[in-house]
């Protein structure tokens, strides 16, 4: 796009609300910009769902920090395009972040017993697949990268790294007219699942790549396969770890806007926005300062947005329960376990997915209708073990050398399952320990020492739409052109930024959505 709609008036001072990476990412283009910027954060830290949860000792020491929220990295580069807006790299920054690519990128293990490496190089991956599944399926494989690669590669500049003023901007253009073809071509506006049965036979490696449509809030088979793109930036470009920690690059990027001449707020919640003649001119705090501003950028989770445009009677702008559809939620526990317990387990991985038999009715059940979900009877998981990668981030607990753990449970959100989390939730935990130490995760049923635990309460708690951080689905009325977009109907300088808007959830598409919300306050692409 030549041009796009943009925050009218003066723009010189930007409050950005909320420092996670969409407002990082948008604070340190609009530096970048010649813009002076206030970012305000509500908690004490940045990062949001890249930040921290402090671990402390039975004597109140500092014992570690646990990654609060995202573990898989993927597309570093957009980092990297945020700090090089102010003239800073992976080195210069304070901790300078420094990224190790895990190979294998996740190790995956199923019900009858057989595992299987997922690497990003094409010749590695290969030799595994034909290892285990025979070489038809290794030449499936290529094929299906290929078509992966093809998806991404019309469907990333028109549809995710872009600002739409309306759903004509895909045939607006030669070239926009050019790029929808081609998806369409390929079949990117069909189904995931179906696309992908075409090219892979054996059931394993259909769920290697398909698993990601739960990013979208979707089962494979109901995704749009334009949703392919998330598959191959997670099996093809990369999966990635900063040294320290996720939380590294939250960090790293808050250094780098506060060198660059940025203003951090920490511990500072916004909780109403003063209006004039339709534009915000201010923005006031919980202790009751105010913070004026020119433009403002607002990046918490849409019903805190929607909270504050309500008291600034701007109407809502979205449909039904205000949010359309919403995706599944997640169980996550964050501990350690003893490194005599883990050295005896299945693999050594930074990533593992444990996968349970009952594939297509984990999705049923999690992405079911309003009041029709239910929790998996065959759990599929995710555990995460950073130290893998990072051995600095052992811990000495009680004398005993231990690891971080972290295990993710996909579960219906709270519209789909209103559950009585703050009853269920020790037990369901301790079913899935269970189900674990079962599948050989020997040692963690009475090893596994709780730091924090999070459900969809304590995610609605936070804010989130039905207690769910993957936010609104992805389902074709809330993709592209069609999410919330992020210019706010009836404020001339208001813009949205994060998951919530325009491009959608994950790390990469966070970091875009806080690029292109710097752009609709500058008027003109940042590249």
């Amino acid at each position: 796009m030549s041009s796009i709609r943009a925050v009218t008036g003066p723009t010189d001072t930007v409050v950005v609300v909320g420092a996670g990476l969409a407002g990082l990412a948008a604070g340190l283009h609009l530096i970048g910009a010649g813009k002076k910027v206030v970012l305000v954060e509500r908690e004490a830290s940045v990062g949001g769902r890249v930040g921290v949860y402090p671990v402390f000792d039975i004597d109140g020491s500092h014992l570690y920090d646990v990654d609060n929220g995202a573990s898989v990295l993927t597309m570093p580069n957009l980092v990297l395009e945020a700090l090089a807006a102010v003239g800073a790299d992976f080195e210069s920054t304070t901790p300078p972040i420094r990224l190790a690519t895990l190979s294998p990128s996740y190790h995956t293990r199923y019900a009858d017993g057989s595992s299987i490496d997922v690497y990003s190089d094409p010749e590695a991956m290969a030799a595994e697949v034909e290892r285990t599944c025979g070489p038809a399926e290794a030449q499936g494989y290529r094929n299906l990268r290929s078509w992966l690669a093809a998806i991404f590669d019309a469907e990333f500049d028109r549809y995710i790294d872009s600002n739409f003023d309306s759903p004509l901007d895909l045939v607006g253009s030669k070239a926009a007219i050019r790029d929808t073809a081609t998806l369409a071509r390929l079949g990117g506006f069909g189904r995931l699942g179906p696309r992908v049965d075409r090219f892979l036979k054996d059931p394993r490696l259909r769920r290697v790549f398909t698993f990601q449509a739960l990013y979208a809030g979707m089962a494979p088979q109901k995704a749009l396969a334009v949703y392919g793109a998330i598959a191959h930036m997670d099996t093809s470009l990369g999966v990635f770890f900063p040294e320290g920690g996720m939380a590294a690059i939250s960090k790293a990027m808050a250094d780098a806007f506060v060198t660059a001449g940025g203003t951090l707020e920490l511990g500072t919640e916004i909780v109403d926005i003063t209006v004039d003649r339709g534009r915000a001119d201010s923005v006031l705090t919980a202790t009751g300062d105010r913070i004026a501003c020119d433009a403002l950028v607002l990046t918490p989770d849409l019903p805190v947005v929607d909270r504050l445009l309500d008291r600034a009677s701007v109407t809502r702008q979205g449909r039904g329960n205000g949010y359309g559809a919403v995706s599944p939620s997640a169980v996550v526990a964050h501990g350690t376990v003893a490194l005599e317990h883990t050295a005896a387990w299945p693999a050594r991985a930074h990533h593992t997915i444990d996968f349970g038999n009952e594939w297509a009715e984990t999705f049923r059940r999690i992405t079911a209708k309003p009041g029709k979900g239910s929790l998996m009877a065959d759990p599929s998981l995710l555990i995460t073990r950073p130290s893998v990668s990072d051995s600095n981030l052992e811990v000495i607990r009680g004398g005993v050398r231990s690891e971080p753990v972290s295990i993710l449970a996909p579960c219906p959100n709270l519209e789909s399952a209103p559950l009585p989390w703050s009853e269920l939730a020790q037990p369901y935990l301790r079913e899935i320990l269970t189900t674990l130490e079962d599948r050989g995760y020997t040692g963690l049923l009475d090893g596994f020492v709780l730091d924090h635990l999070d459900t969809p309460e304590t995610w609605a708690r936070k804010g989130m739409i039905e207690g769910s951080p993957f936010s609104s689905a992805h389902v074709f009325r809330q993709t592209g052109p069609f999410r919330r977009k992020n210019l706010v109907s009836g404020l001339d300088n208001v813009v949205l930024a994060g998951s919530g808007t325009t491009p959608g959830v994950g790390v990469p598409t966070v970091l875009v959505s806080g690029k292109l919300a710097a752009e609709r306050v500058t008027g003109h692409r940042s590249r």
